[in-house]
């Protein structure tokens, strides 16, 4: 299947470059990447284009003006621009694991989304990793007990254990742990759903929103833990003004049945000026002679 990856960011250049990195040793021909930019400055696209990794798939950035948190937008837009079948929802400071693709394609399945996990890295340790000082990726047991017993991250159970779990699907629309910083889902669900509701004022619950809407649909939740982990790199909390009312709404939607979000994907039009996308393809081939 034809497998697009959308990566969130917003003015994290370090923390993006770290998540491609491990993304570019997992892509191949039937994969393609989206970075989906909440209006980065200048600089931070700047930044990302001059460290981009080489790929072995196209990669493409999509960005539109900072109007402050509106990550529904820029997840839509990038998903809303490819063709692929599967879709694969990643943060821009959620390093993937090194099998994180090839686990997110072998738990695919009909009508189902899968619901990843991740490991919280601690602010010494991100800092590293977005230097390039540290690798969670390789890093063995270990290293990963003595991270542990610092402070650095908060768990283990992914360094100890296999992903040969029984029971990974639930029928049922379970709150805890929704997280779109790594989700799974075909695009036909997707388009269906109308993506993300980009009515969501500020952070919080889009994403148990869409997962919400998703089991509205008939679609099954499938558990990613300990096969799809992502490392998430330490930052200071989002304002949350807004998250109150965004779950109030969630819940009223539970009892509502609603399954196509309000603004999403069907309100986006092709011709919106303010949205630049770039194929960055073309900077990796100058970056790769270059280098030759």
């Amino acid at each position: 299947m034809k497998t697009a990856v959308v990566v969130l960011t917003y003015n994290r250049a370090d923390a993006l470059l770290a998540v491609l990195r491990s993304l570019a040793g997992q892509c191949g021909p039937q994969h393609e990447v989206w970075i989906a930019d909440d209006g980065s400055r200048p600089e931070a696209v700047a930044q990302m284009k001059a460290g981009l990794p080489p790929f072995a798939c196209p990669v493409h950035h999509v960005w539109h003006p900072d109007a402050g948190f509106t990550a529904a937008r820029a997840r839509n837009l990038a998903a809303a621009r490819t063709a692929a079948d599967y879709l694969v929802f990643l943060d821009g400071d959620c390093v993937p694991n090194q099998g994180f693709l090839a686990q997110h394609a072998r738990l695919a399945s009909s009508s189902s989304y899968i619901n990843g996990s991740r490991v919280l890295l601690g602010e010494r340790l991100s800092q590293a990793v977005a230097a390039g000082q540290a690798d969670p990726v390789h890093a063995p047991w270990g290293q990963w007990l003595r991270w542990r017993m610092a402070g650095d991250c908060n768990k283990l159970l992914h360094a100890a254990l296999t992903w040969k779990l029984p029971r990974r699907a639930n029928p049922r629309f379970v709150w805890k742990g929704i997280r779109s910083c790594n989700l799974g889902l075909w695009a036909a669900d997707f388009r269906a759903v109308n993506g993300f509701d980009e009515s969501f004022s500020g952070w919080g619950h889009e994403d148990a929103d869409l997962v919400l809407r998703l089991h509205h649909h008939g679609c099954r939740r499938i558990n990613g833990f300990l096969a799809t982990e992502v490392f998430h790199l330490w930052h200071p909390e989002q304002k949350r003004e807004q998250e109150a009312s965004n779950r109030d709404r969630v819940l009223q939607r539970v009892q509502q049945g609603v399954v196509r979000a309000e603004q999403g994907l069907a309100e986006h039009h092709a011709g919106d000026a303010s949205v630049v996308v770039t194929d960055l393809s073309a900077n990796m081939n100058q970056q790769n002679k270059g280098h030759a």
